[in-house]
């Protein structure tokens, strides 16, 4: 059985990850696509571990440390992207990984960032290179994926609707299960 760690980004009262209005916290988004997530992979036969607890902010060495210690197969950081503190043109899907990941890393990246791309119609801005903390210190492979601008009025406004974030949760599970079973 396959083993993957989904991360819904941030925490429910981390500092500044919310709309520049207020009317959307990250980790609301982000767990809601977690939720989905995991359901559409256990019913694959997955199994699912979350790193983020719905009434805490878990540090992030909590986390990678969850996942090495577990040992899953995969982990996956889900979140909205943001550019500034206010509205502005800022937009599109983009999926991070570690500059020194593995192979098997960016393999992951491209097929969920692909997936995203095809299943929510948006500007697709690549797979791209950072050192966060999750892609960094875990020893599996790892990717981080930003579903859209909350900066971004029109991307604000899809990030609160519970048929994208569906889209994005079944784009999502759907690039990992081709990953697992094409790996």
């Amino acid at each position: 059985m396959e083993y993957i760690m989904i991360d819904a980004g941030h925490g429910p009262e981390t500092a500044g990850k919310r709309s520049p209005d207020g009317t959307l916290r990250e980790f609301t988004f982000n767990s809601a696509v977690a939720q989905t997530v995991k359901r559409l992979l256990v019913a694959e036969g997955v199994s699912v571990h979350f790193s983020h607890d719905p009434h805490r902010d878990v540090p992030l060495h909590e986390r990678t440390s969850k996942a090495n210690q577990l040992g899953v197969d995969a982990f996956v950081s889900i979140h909205a992207n943001a550019y500034g503190n206010s509205y502005n043109e800022a937009n599109g899907i983009e999926t991070y990984v570690y500059p020194t990941g593995s192979r098997d890393s960016f393999l992951l990246a491209n097929i969920v960032q692909s997936s995203l791309i095809s299943a929510v119609q948006r500007k697709d801005r690549g797979v791209k290179q950072a050192n966060f903390a999750v892609l960094r210190d875990t020893k599996m492979p790892a990717i981080l994926v930003e579903c859209g601008f909350m900066t971004n009025r029109t991307e604000l406004m899809l990030l609160m609707n519970k048929a994208y974030r569906e889209q994005c949760a079944r784009a999502i599970a759907f690039g990992i299960l081709c990953y697992l079973y094409n790996k």
